[in-house]
């Protein structure tokens, strides 16, 4: 029996990413300033500052400088904020304040095509700004190469995973004040406890098996391994989350826009 995907997505949701590339352009400079500056002030205060007082981290059977533990955790949040943030706040306000989706439903577009690409073009925010981070990082030798080419595929991935579970809380708040309660109970923890500042060992097992549980963690796991140079099966693993977690959110995000949008 052949099941159809319920979904209409066709290649013109390139044409949202356009859209939303030509509107980039036009403050890129404003775009490009918090990828520059996040990685100088970070590895200052925690690299540089805490890192003189943490010493070396064991980490894989090696002993890494805390500023280079750190770096790959750095880009991790950087594709986490721009992608979610581009699929909530930014969405949400092309939604509902600015009416642009409404705009785009009066052409042949779909809603897939419209939500894809959003999506899409929050994962592309995503790879823009860690390609410069790792620029900025790469001047402090914090990154190994040619290994830390491969963290460009995992930001797009990234991106594209916290891209669709942006758009999944996009289709359900009622109003752009809500965001403050995914932000503070799915971000603010994975900030914190995703393998981001000190390894998951430091953790009791509880928290250990609590922090597996978030994206951001395979995602600064997959992110810290190519800048390291580090090849092992939790690599594979770390990827199989991060594409089962898009699959699951990507649908759902498509299916709530689209009972949202049309009322």
């Amino acid at each position: 029996m052949k099941i159809d995907w319920p979904f209409k997505i066709s290649k013109r949701f390139i044409r949202v990413w356009q859209r939303d590339l030509m509107v980039y352009k036009k403050t890129w400079a404003i775009n490009f300033v918090p990828p520059l500056l996040e990685p100088l002030l970070y590895i200052l205060a925690f690299g540089l500052g805490l890192g003189a007082i943490v010493g070396k981290i064991d980490y894989h059977a090696a002993e890494i400088s805390y500023a280079a533990f750190i770096a790959p955790a750095l880009i991790s949040i950087t594709i986490m904020y721009n992608a979610f943030f581009e699929n909530t706040y930014v969405s949400f306000v092309r939604m509902y304040y600015q009416k642009t989706f409404d705009s785009m439903m009066a052409t042949p577009l779909s809603i897939e095509d419209i939500i894809t690409g959003e999506i899409i073009w929050g994962a592309t925010k995503s790879v823009i700004a860690a390609s410069i981070m790792m620029f900025i990082l790469s001047l402090f030798g914090l990154i190994q190469y040619p290994a830390g080419i491969f963290i460009i595929p995992v930001a797009f991935l990234g991106g594209f995973a916290f891209g669709s579970v942006g758009m999944f809380f996009t289709s359900i708040i009622p109003n752009i004040e809500t965001f403050n309660l995914p932000v503070f109970l799915f971000i603010t923890p994975m900030f914190l406890f995703s393998e981001t500042f000190f390894p998951l060992t430091h953790l009791p097992v509880w928290a250990k098996k609590l922090s597996l549980a978030f994206p951001l963690t395979h995602l600064v796991q997959s992110c810290r391994a190519f800048s390291l140079g580090i090849f092992d099966l939790s690599l594979l693993l770390n990827f199989i989350y991060l594409v089962f977690f898009s699959i699951v959110f990507f649908p759902l995000a498509l299916f709530l826009m689209r009972r949202r949008l049309i009322k």
